[in-house]
């Protein structure tokens, strides 16, 4: 026999039925309304945050653009910048260079100048004098030691304004290669996309990290960098106009009392010139007075022996006419005549040796000037020589080292003299 299924527990009702349904169809509806608010919504807010994120990437673009030709403009400055500078250093450094070169071209004067002085140092007696030749040298020593320490300075002044430039420089070169760095990075993150391969999410990327600037301190340091060495730039021009300046000046005034100098000296020399052929003129012409003085001598004493001579023959008449016998001896004519030629001739004796006493005296004289002549010619000598080794030391100012060929001697600092004139001097 069939068995019976077991029947539910609970009967519903038609009205519970169809109640069921309406709620079944009235959820299902409310269920597409809300499923269909919900799909509007994500589409709009789709369309809403994909317009909104293609803005916000374009903006960040421009922006990133912008802050590239911005710091573009700068490294381009900086750049330029950093050619004057180096430009300005390199000019600053040849001029330096030169002001250390005509600081040391005036060593050589320096050297020049004081052994013209030591030379004339060994001038001798009268010779020694304070004359203009001695003035002037001792004028351009001083110059040259005011031209020194004013040609230091100014050295010393374009080694710390070069030391200000290279570190203006260094600023410069540091601010640009960061720029230079920023634009890499900047255009970097400009080439980003999203089918960049490299990219992916970072730890806390709206971070601010230690060390951000704002943009006006930014702006401020370049600005501030790029100020500071056109300033330095500009005090280095100045400078190498007064180095210029300095040098042209100091040399002008070298010139001028190296032309000084060696104009007293020259006149000096023509001046020791004309005074030894005034002393050998005086030489000449005592020697030729000592010599007719000798002849005169001489001849005063012949007369006088034959003065004597003549006395003789008197006194022995004299003395002769004594003997004559008794009444013969007599006062007679010849008697007086012979005693006036005895002190005739006694007086002419006197007479000429007095005269030859006197001309002795005077040739003694004659010596001792002739003798004084003759030193002061070699004085005169020795200083014209000396002035002369002046003369010809002055020509390394001149003509250069390696082509100067000195006339003095190295090792006796003497000329190659005619050999009279070194025993004259002797």
């Amino acid at each position: 026999m069939a068995s019976l299924s077991v029947k539910p527990g609970q009967r519903f009702t038609m009205p519970d039925w169809q109640n069921n349904s309406l709620l079944i169809s009235a959820d299902a509806e409310q269920q597409r309304y809300n499923s269909h608010h919900i799909r509007q919504e994500g589409r709009a807010l789709r369309n809403e945050t994909g317009n909104q994120a293609k803005w916000d990437e374009h903006n960040t673009r421009t922006r990133l653009n912008d802050r590239i030709t911005s710091v573009d403009r700068w490294r381009e400055a900086l750049a330029r910048c950093l050619t004057d500078i180096d430009l300005e250093i390199d000019a600053l450094t040849k001029v330096k260079e030169a002001a250390e070169n005509a600081l040391q071209a005036k060593n050589l004067c320096l050297d020049v100048a004081i052994e013209c002085l030591t030379f004339r140092e060994s001038r001798r007696d009268i010779d020694v004098v304070r004359d203009p030749v001695e003035e002037e040298l001792l004028r351009e020593v001083k110059v040259i030691e005011k031209t020194k320490k004013e040609l230091q300075q100014r050295v010393d002044e374009a080694f710390k304004q070069l030391c200000l430039l290279k570190e203006a420089r260094q600023q410069l070169n540091c601010d640009h290669r960061h720029k230079v760095e920023t634009l890499e990075l900047d255009r970097q993150c400009v080439s980003f996309n999203v089918t960049s391969g490299n990219i992916s999410f970072k730890v806390n990327p709206t971070r601010i990290p230690d060390g951000t600037t704002a943009l006006r301190e930014w702006e401020l340091n370049s600005q501030c960098n790029k100020d500071r060495a056109e300033a330095e730039m500009r005090a280095s021009v100045d400078l190498r106009g007064a180095i210029t300046l300095c040098i042209a000046q100091t040399n002008n005034e070298l010139d001028a009392q190296r032309i000084a100098t060696e104009f007293a000296l020259r006149k000096r020399i023509r001046d020791m010139e004309g005074a030894l052929s005034e002393l050998r003129w005086q030489e000449r012409n005592t020697l030729e007075e000592i010599a007719e003085m000798e002849e005169e001598i001489r001849q005063l004493e012949e007369d006088l022996r034959k003065r004597t001579l003549d006395l003789k023959v008197a006194h022995t008449r004299l003395e002769t006419r004594t003997y004559r016998p008794h009444v013969e001896l007599c006062r007679d004519q010849a008697q007086y005549g012979l005693t006036d030629e005895v002190q005739q001739l006694e007086g002419t004796i006197r007479a000429l040796q007095k005269k030859r006493t006197e001309s002795q005296d005077a040739l003694d004289g004659l010596y001792r000037q002739l003798h004084r002549i003759q030193t002061d010619i070699g004085y005169k000598t020795n200083s014209l020589q000396l002035d002369n080794k002046c003369m010809d030391t002055r020509r390394k100012l001149v003509i250069p080292v390696e082509k100067f060929e000195p006339e003095v001697d190295a090792v006796s600092r003497t000329r190659n003299l005619p050999r009279n004139s070194q025993l004259e001097l002797a």
